[in-house]
């Protein structure tokens, strides 16, 4: 079994280029669907929730082929409208095809997700926007059997802004006839990404970022070729990696604008964040102080996937801070782990109270989920001793190598089998 085996207490000094965004690469991945040519994605990332997704298109009847780490993918033979039980529960991801699916063979058959544990995510919202577009929906037997042969545009109001839900309405309106408008839409850039991407091979998107999305149905998308966006998540887990070991880092290949929510909160604290281009770069030298209050938020407030790297910022700085989880009810499973490294955390329901330490000590803990593992590691890298984490494979569905890239800024980070 392979874990991540930490020495901490060493600064952080160097550089680190951030590969492209998981959460931005799976919906465009679950877009292809749509396409009846060849799409090539540049800088694939090899992340384990994109190869999952990659086998769930392939079973569809995609052929793939790198070059490189450009992926390209033939869309020509789909041959399948169905996502297997032993597919679908590798990564939620293979939610974001039910609505490609029904665009392209006007029916689907897709079993419920998987993923993290973090709270019961509920795909009512993907239901209820799908069936506002003419789709009967049967659920039955941990699957959801789809008739689209009625799908058209039409007026969508989502109850939450889900990115989920937002993606899959967004992947069922481009090739269905008349309008689709999408109220109360998420508005993370991986929304946005979707929208250029889509665009550029011939859809007609207008309105991610904002309250409203409409979609123009089109009779088919062209060849395509496209990069997309900088993951936010694996930046702002390196920064607050920065902040907490103190040394100066530099972050290549970022949108200082997607991690605003972040940066604003260590304006008046004792460290320097500055941004240039496409660059962040991170001076600390001085035990923080504590942020007051934490609340994750969707886009553009502050970010749940950084809520528990947060948490563990904050276990080591000065004074106390109280997190507010506000989007996933179990997405504290990490806390325990903590304290067994010396932290002071207690929650209450979705509220979390952390009185920071002079220390942390290293311990043996498991990661629950990707983020919480990530918090952990960032944990380890200020402890004094060694840190075990375990279960590292959730941590590699979210970051490709997240021990080589802190061994590149100088942490005494490694992979090992035991």
């Amino acid at each position: 079994m392979d874990k991540l085996l930490i020495r901490g207490g060493n600064k952080l000094s160097g550089a680190v280029r951030i590969g492209c965004a998981k959460n931005a690469y799976l919906p465009i991945l679950a877009a292809t669907i749509l396409f009846k040519g060849k799409v090539t994605l540049l800088d694939c990332p090899d992340y384990d929730d994109v190869k999952n997704m990659i086998g769930i298109l392939e079973n569809l009847g995609a052929n793939v082929s790198y070059s490189g780490s450009a992926l390209t993918l033939d869309m020509s033979n789909l041959n399948s409208y169905s996502i297997p039980k032993e597919l679908s529960c590798l990564t939620r991801s293979s939610i974001f095809s039910l609505g490609a699916i029904l665009g392209r063979f006007r029916k689907a058959k897709v079993a419920y997700p998987g993923g993290c544990e973090i709270g019961s995510r509920p795909i009512d919202l993907h239901i209820k926007g799908l069936e506002a577009l003419g789709v009967k929906i049967l659920d039955r037997r941990g699957y959801l059997t789809c008739d689209g042969k009625n799908l058209e545009g039409s007026t969508v109001h989502l109850d939450f802004p889900s990115v989920g839900a937002t993606e899959n309405i967004m992947l069922a309106g481009v090739l269905s006839k008349g309008t689709t408008k999408i109220y109360n839409p998420a508005r993370e850039p991986e929304i946005i990404d979707l929208q250029n991407f889509l665009n550029k091979a011939g859809a007609k998107i207008t309105g991610a970022g904002t309250t409203t999305i409409v979609i123009e149905g089109v009779e088919n998308l062209k060849d395509v070729e496209y990069k997309p966006m900088p993951d936010r998540i694996v930046a702002g887990t390196y920064l607050i990696a920065g902040l907490m070991c103190g040394g100066d880092i530099e972050l290549k290949n970022v949108c200082p604008e997607h991690l605003q929510s972040l940066i604003s909160k260590f304006k008046y604290n004792s460290c320097q964040i500055s941004t240039k281009g496409d660059k962040i770069r991170v001076v600390s030298d001085k035990r923080l102080a504590s942020l007051g209050k934490v609340e994750t938020m969707p886009y553009p407030g502050f970010p749940t996937d950084l809520q528990a790297q947060i948490m563990a910022l904050m276990s080591v700085a000065k004074g106390t801070t109280v997190i507010k989880e506000n989007l996933f009810e179990t997405r504290f499973k990490h806390v325990p782990e903590l304290v067994k490294m010396g932290a002071k955390i207690i929650t209450e329901g979705r509220t979390a109270t952390v009185v920071g330490v002079d220390k942390l000590y290293g311990a043996e803990v498991m990661a629950p989920d990707l983020r919480g593992g990530a918090g952990l590691v960032l944990a380890g890298l200020v402890a004094d001793g060694y840190t075990k984490v375990s279960n590292v494979r959730q941590i590699r569905r979210g970051y490709e190598s997240i021990e080589r890239d802190l061994a590149l800024l100088g942490a005494d980070v490694k992979r090992i089998s035991e």
